[in-house]
């Protein structure tokens, strides 16, 4: 593996980290600041679902309902998207968190023009796209393959920190990826928090920032890597190698 390919997976690793604390940041919105409501943490809304329909007061239903189905459906078209394509990162992969970022800067601009927290129904309707970009980008991230970082879920990544730990009899793991993704999305939540108390634009605006610069980051490091690799292109300028003459 050449250095520009090495340069290139630790940057996707570094850019999933990123997407992950964004993910903290729009579950942060989506609970506290519109209908209790996850928009990437699907287990959270299916065990507020479940306490929902058995009665207990002041949980919603109807909200975690519809974001469990659109975030199935953004990772339907997320997993049609890159069906086809090799597994790492490419230019489909690209304008797969380009498009996720162009959903959350649309969504900050409507709160923007609602002047805050809009009502219903379509708070339930940006809940529903905010989970829908989620599930999108999950389905990018689980094509990318990033041992441990869907970026949308730590649950297994707490439990694979545990259970590899020399506590338990392990020798060894890759715990700073884990102990990073676990600490990042639950700042996302704190940066997300905080910023509701000013706008909700303001959360909601600094994910679609993370996620544009995720998707430009990535593509320039993943071209970079393709032009590094053995039997590519020479770069427009650059005179091939000349072969020995027989």
């Amino acid at each position: 593996m050449d250095a520009n390919t090495g340069r290139q997976r630790d940057l996707t690793l570094v850019l999933m980290l990123a997407l992950t604390f964004s993910t903290g940041i729009v579950d942060a919105v989506g609970y506290l600041g519109l209908d209790k409501v996850f928009a990437g943490n699907m287990t959270g809304n299916v065990v507020v679902l479940g306490m929902a329909l058995a009665g207990a007061e002041g949980l919603p239903w109807v909200g975690p309902l519809i974001a469990l189905f659109a975030f199935m459906a953004g990772a339907v078209i997320g997993g049609r998207t890159l069906r086809r394509e090799s597994v790492g990162w490419n230019t489909r992969t690209s304008w797969s968190f380009t498009a996720v970022a162009a959903a959350l800067a649309a969504l900050t601009a409507a709160t923007v023009i609602t002047g805050g927290v809009p009502p219903k129904p379509w708070e339930v309707v940006i809940t529903s796209l905010l989970a829908a970009a989620m599930g999108f980008q999950a389905a990018v991230a689980r094509h990318l393959a990033v041992k441990d970082i869907t970026t949308v879920v730590v649950t297994s990544t707490i439990t694979g920190l545990a259970a590899d730990s020399r506590l338990a009899g392990g020798s060894g793991q890759p715990w700073r990826r884990r102990a990073a993704a676990v600490v990042l999305i639950a700042l996302g939540a704190l940066v997300g928090a905080a910023l509701l108390r000013v706008h909700i634009a303001l959360p909601l605006g600094l994910a679609a920032v993370i996620s544009a610069g995720a998707a430009v980051l990535g593509h320039i490091a993943a071209h970079e890597a393709r032009g590094s690799a053995p039997g590519s292109a020479p770069v427009s300028g650059t005179p091939p190698t000349a072969r020995p003459r027989g």
